[in-house]
């Protein structure tokens, strides 16, 4: 008998120690660049013509409930986290202002947030408004108040949760593209200062202050569209940097955050709109980055592996083979949750009245995918924008084009999906040498170009920076250096985003403020000349080959 007893202790005590020894399981479930994206949508993106239907916000409810069921509290937790960039996209988040998506996520229970460089697009002060109802902290180690160089009252740097004995520390930030990206008078009251540096200021302090087991870091910045061969181009086998003197003038993204600072066990990101299914492991630090897609039509599922004796990160998990840790949220493949469904629903009735009525037809299918500077789309946009103010020349940025339209009856719906910011066309006066210096800018260096109507150009990557247009014409003519043109943009450019601070100098007698929503724009043009069909055509291309024609020999000062 007492044999059987020592027997039964000895396996007691060996039971005990696996399940000491078994890891804990933290799983984060996290969204990044939401935009508004609550509300039911067809996945258009998988098939354009027969889109499977997206469930929104009730359908992630629902998967948000079903893994919190698999917390204990003791050896298995959970935290709900959204990188930034949430209401500014769809008619409920912009139409409500922030409010509609701020209710949504109070009501799944969010832990925490990060802000976005789109959320500050209707003002400093109506964010406020916005993020004022959320029941969960707004996290930002580095946005100050100018006056003050202190952070502002909505926001915090980091909050410490308590879960499974564990110390928890979650760092957030904003990405310093936002001062590239709004408009001057949204964000005149707020600076944002370098993300390292405030990664480099936080991490020591929650780690040795705060006494935090892990370390997550969740930003709004994404890892590069090809990490492995950017991060080859970047860092030789060692990790020492190949670039001298990097200079971080559009913000560090998160494979740099992860590589140059130290003490982060896992950075959640965004702002990229590009997903990964498995975590980016830096080499040299093992910091893991991952991110979503946008819109809301993913979840992301993410569960970090953490050692029990020494409070350290042993590995992770993802919940799928095929998707890895982000989950799409098909509508057939998850019931939604009731409750939450109907809230957005209601909301969203309101938002989107008379979004459905038929502006016009497209001929074609309206792509939004770039052939060099060109797609279906953006030349429908800038062809729209030149014809409402009569116009010699259009230009805008290639990411201002959201969405595609199918070929049928458009409606004012598809138009907005296309078009959800609430940018205005203005015109300005500009002489062809200021002109043509705007395009040479859009080709300089790594740039890509932009969206154009009204001209027919040649350009070549292989001549030098600001010598690169071969060939320009501007209404059928012959592109003049002295003769005055009339050129229109939207308001976002003209405060000099987008790389396109020259503008700024343009006179302010020369611009004028037509007070017209581009939107309203591309309805008026959708009305007028429907059915629509656009064409890649001569506007824009490139020719490494070309050589100037008379006119470009001419010197731009």
């Amino acid at each position: 008998m007492r044999i059987k007893s020592i027997i039964l202790v000895l396996l007691l005590a060996a039971c005990a120690i696996l399940l000491q020894a078994e890891d804990l399981r933290l799983d984060i479930v996290f969204s990044n660049d939401v935009h508004g994206g609550i509300d039911r949508a067809a996945a258009t993106f998988i098939n354009p013509e027969f889109p499977p239907m997206l469930g929104g916000g009730g359908v992630a409810a629902s998967l948000i409930n079903q893994i919190r069921t698999y917390s204990n509290g003791k050896s298995r937790d959970n935290i709900l986290v959204d990188a930034g960039d949430f209401f500014q996209g769809h008619p409920i988040g912009t139409v409500t202002k922030g409010k509609a998506i701020i209710d949504y996520m109070n009501q799944v229970r969010y832990d925490v947030m990060t802000i976005g460089n789109h959320d500050y697009d209707m003002g400093e002060t109506t964010l406020l408004e916005a993020i004022s109802k959320a029941n969960f902290p707004i996290l930002a180690s580095n946005i100050v108040k100018r006056s003050t160089g202190l952070p502002p009252e909505y926001v915090r740097p980091y909050v410490i949760l308590e879960k499974m004995g564990l110390r928890i520390a979650i760092i957030g930030f904003t990405t310093t593209d936002t001062e590239k990206m709004s408009f001057p008078d949204n964000i005149k009251d707020v600076d944002f200062t370098d993300e390292k540096e405030a990664l480099n200021k936080y991490i020591p302090i929650v780690r040795n202050q705060e006494k935090a087991d892990i370390v997550i870091v969740l930003g709004h910045a994404g890892l590069p569209y090809d990490p492995e061969a950017t991060y080859a181009s970047r860092y030789d086998n060692s990790g020492k940097s190949l670039l001298e003197n990097r200079y971080a003038s559009w913000g560090w993204d998160s494979q740099e955050l992860a590589h140059e600072v130290p003490g982060i066990d896992l950075i959640i990101g965004g702002h990229m709109h590009k997903g990964f299914a498995q975590p980016w492991i830096d080499p040299i630090t093992h910091t893991m980055a991952i991110q979503g897609y946008a819109y809301g039509s993913n979840l992301g599922w993410f569960t970090l592996l953490i050692d029990p004796k020494t409070k350290t990160v042993s590995g992770y998990e993802t919940p799928a083979i095929r998707e890895g840790m982000l989950i799409t949220l098909f509508e057939d493949e998850f019931v939604p949750d009731r409750e939450i469904s109907e809230s957005i629903a209601a909301q969203q009735a309101i938002a989107e009245k008379g979004m459905d009525e038929i502006v016009g037809t497209a001929g074609v299918y309206l792509s939004r995918v770039n052939v060099d500077a060109q797609s279906l789309m953006g030349n429908t946009i800038v062809d729209a924008m030149r014809a409402e103010v009569n116009a010699d020349f259009a230009f805008m940025n290639l990411g201002g084009v959201r969405s595609d339209i199918k070929s049928g009856p458009v409606t004012y719906r598809q138009i907005f999906d296309v078009m959800p910011f609430d940018n205005q066309i203005v015109t300005f006066r500009c002489t062809g040498e200021f002109l043509r210096r705007i395009i040479e800018t859009r080709v300089e260096g790594s740039r890509h170009g932009m969206v154009v109507s009204g001209c027919k150009l040649v350009y070549s990557k292989k001549r030098k920076n600001f010598d690169r247009v071969t060939s320009l014409s501007i209404g059928g003519q012959p592109w003049d250096p002295n003769k005055i043109y009339n050129c229109a943009t939207t308001d976002f450019l003209m405060q000099g985003n987008a790389g396109l601070t020259l503008l700024t100098q343009v006179p302010e007698d020369q611009i004028t403020y037509h007070m017209i929503n581009l939107r309203d724009g591309i309805v008026s043009y959708f009305r007028k000349n429907s059915p629509i069909r656009t064409k890649i055509d001569d506007r824009w291309k490139r020719d490494d080959n070309a050589s100037p024609t008379a006119e470009m020999l001419k010197t731009v000062q």
